[in-house]
């Protein structure tokens, strides 16, 4: 089959360099077998097998969080900290969004039906580690856990594999519904404890992964790229320099890194945070976790919708001034059976919405062939938004016996996202628009 084979590159707004969606990379159309094939899938059915695989993938990525606070309590592992537990929950989340910047540029190179399979079959070896030999030793958890983080890349995978297969006015709706997915924590938040009081240690881990590999196998026989799909040709540490270099990336890293980072951090140390401040038990703890998720996982293809038919920026700015004011309620420690519950679901909400409404935006002012590589930098910085506060929050729990003062560095962490939203961030979207 012959191939068509061109160097294209798009020039911004003005002809600046550092133009939002400025695109110099070299880059070639292909038509591949395998994408020749591809014309005749459903974008709704591509859609479908990602955001399946990114749930089956965050329930692996989200295994050791719910048995936190039993580890704590069991002492199996050895007397536990809260920093020790905090650490133990977040090396995953370090190590899956750093994966993100080099997984998200083979992405664009590779294309999702390559990386899907690799990474969900890869993320099942540290599954089994830890089911085999790590479950008595905290060093083998931590161990595991780094390379368990494998799994949290493979957001990075299907962001550019989804925006490709569809036009620019559905792009938040679907990048939304892919994020969904993010609602395998709750998956894991709620069968990881019943799972091992009623089958075992063991079972939670053998049981994700034998769905992972049936995944894997499945993503190889039914997912195909997008045809025309458009595969640049330079070095990867060259795009990801380049990448880096777009303000809406920089920009969006900071948004994305609270939103994303808030649910991320809530979603791994509410469990713990339930159970100390509110003395819950561990499973009843898990259970109102999944729920926060559940909120969550709801408001994030709303998000991308009401971005794709109000503009990101409204949502995001909507969004953060929710998380200002619940975060100053929460500081409170109010009793969950009134206005604590409803300060942490309308967070939960808020970070949904403003999570979805972050990629609506880079996709509306993004080159389709660097939509990989800046998805990859931007879950990063989302993924590292959520390492830093379960290690704060345990920090100034082990000193002041308080979760107050981290709930308070929340609230004004998300007043500075709203303010740099209304201003930078707003004259960034429109200059990126019209440069497209």
């Amino acid at each position: 089959m012959t191939a068509s084979i061109g160097k294209t590159t798009a020039k911004g707004h003005g002809g600046s360099d550092d133009s939002p969606g400025m695109d110099t990379t070299v880059t070639t159309p292909t038509t591949s077998e395998p994408q020749t094939r591809g014309a005749t899938r459903s974008p709704w059915l591509m859609l479908a097998m990602a955001t399946i695989g990114f749930a089956v993938n965050f329930w692996a990525w989200a295994l050791i969080s719910p048995l936190g606070p039993l580890f704590r309590a069991t002492g199996g592992i050895g007397k536990l900290s809260e920093s020790d537990v905090a650490l133990l929950v977040a090396v995953p989340v370090v190590v899956g969004s750093l994966g993100r910047i080099i997984v998200g540029g083979l992405t664009d190179r590779y294309g999702g039906r390559v990386m899907f399979p690799i990474v969900s079959g890869v993320t099942i070896l540290p599954i089994l580690f830890i089911a085999f030999f790590a479950l008595h030793s905290y060093n083998l958890l931590l161990v595991g856990g780094f390379f368990l983080g494998i799994a949290g890349t493979a957001f990075a995978v299907g962001v550019p594999f989804v925006n490709a297969w569809f036009p620019p006015e559905k792009r938040g709706l679907a990048i939304g519904i892919f994020g969904a997915g993010m609602g395998g924590t709750a998956i894991s938040a709620l069968t990881t404890v019943k799972l091992t009081d009623h089958l075992g240690a063991k079972a939670p881990f053998l049981i994700t992964a034998g769905v992972l590999a049936c995944y894997a196998l499945a993503a190889w026989l039914i997912m195909r790229d997008a045809p025309g799909r458009v595969v640049p040709t330079t070095s990867l540490t060259s795009r990801i320099s380049a990448n880096a270099r777009l303000p809406i990336t920089w920009q969006a890293c900071l948004l994305y890194a609270v939103a994303f980072g808030g649910y991320v951090a809530f979603s791994v140390y509410l469990p713990a945070y339930l159970k100390t401040a509110h003395g819950l038990s561990p499973a009843d703890a898990a259970n109102r976790m999944a729920g926060f998720v559940l909120v969550a996982v709801i408001m994030r293809p709303v998000g991308g919708w009401l971005a794709d038919r109000l503009g990101a920026i409204p949502v995001l700015a909507t969004g953060f001034g929710v998380v200002v004011v619940g975060a100053a309620i929460s500081a409170g420690t109010p009793p969950l059976g009134g206005i604590g519950t409803v300060a942490f679901l309308a967070m939960a909400a808020a970070l949904g919405s403003g999570s979805g409404a972050t990629f609506a935006l880079i996709a509306k002012v993004t080159d389709p062939s660097r939509v990989g590589g800046v998805t990859g930098l931007v879950g990063a910085a989302g993924g590292l938004g959520g390492f830093v506060p379960p290690l704060i929050m345990g920090y100034v729990y082990g000193r002041t016996d308080s979760y107050a003062i981290g709930l308070w560095m929340l609230c004004v962490t998300a007043t500075l996202a709203l303010l740099l939203t209304i201003t930078v961030v707003r004259r960034t979207a429109t200059q990126g628009q019209e440069a497209r």
